[in-house]
């Protein structure tokens, strides 16, 4: 994982407020490369070890609703670099055109399936495959859709000088935010003004102390909180 030099960073990147984390980061190469290193030969491991659930999970998709196994949804990453997210479909097809970008407790939209799968936290097995294609990382900020990242100060910004993640303290501390959002009455608002705000004060402490072995940390707090 190789951060790139200040004058190569996009222009929005480029300001006081995220300066401090660049050079925090900059100072951290070694754990930088060994990050990169771990992620391509685990998840290359994961991909083999669980391919006989990702086909199962295929199947019960693909019976259970139409539409296709993967919900491919535009996401941002290092540097603001959008990709489209593999996650496997729990909803009913074109649901972002019928509902919020958020997902709230009892979403009528979620199909049997997709509840099971969400219950287990199995719809984000298939971001392996991002891990392994380098536009996510095992640990790191949650990949937010464009028209959160758009609402960033110039201090979130800072998140994205690394890649997106699979999970991540903040991630584990809100497993569970859309129970928060089930009684709003416009969830995006919320989620914009008063979650994402709370989230990303523990993203950017993870960005502060960031280290290899603190992300191994963290991936063990994050099966502890699945199993839990």
């Amino acid at each position: 994982m190789i951060l790139k030099k200040w004058e190569d960073l996009p222009e929005q990147f480029k300001c006081p407020e995220v300066e401090p984390y660049y050079n925090i980061l900059s100072r951290k190469k070694t754990s930088l490369l060994f990050k990169r290193l771990f992620d391509i030969v685990v998840s290359g491991l994961m991909l083999i070890v669980t391919s006989p659930i990702f086909l199962c999970l295929a199947i019960l998709i693909k019976l259970d609703s139409k539409g296709p196994v993967f919900f491919r949804q535009t996401r941002v990453t290092q540097y603001g670099r959008e990709f489209k997210i593999f996650k496997f479909r729990t909803m009913v097809q074109n649901a972002e055109k019928i509902g919020t970008k958020v997902t709230v407790s009892g979403d009528s939209r979620i199909t049997r399936v997709g509840k099971l799968i969400r219950r287990c936290r199995l719809d984000e097995l298939s971001q392996l495959i991002d891990v392994f294609r380098g536009t996510m990382t095992f640990v790191g900020t949650r990949p937010e859709v464009p028209k959160y990242v758009n609402a960033y100060t110039p201090e979130m910004l800072a998140t994205l000088l690394l890649p997106a993640g699979v999970t991540s303290l903040a991630s584990i501390l809100y497993k569970d935010e859309d129970e928060l959002l089930n009684e709003a009455q416009d969830a995006d608002q919320v989620y914009i003004t008063k979650v994402l705000p709370d989230k990303m004060v523990y993203n950017l402490k993870s960005i502060k102390n960031f280290s290899f072995w603190g992300d191994i940390k963290t991936m063990f707090k994050t099966v502890w909180a699945v199993i839990s």
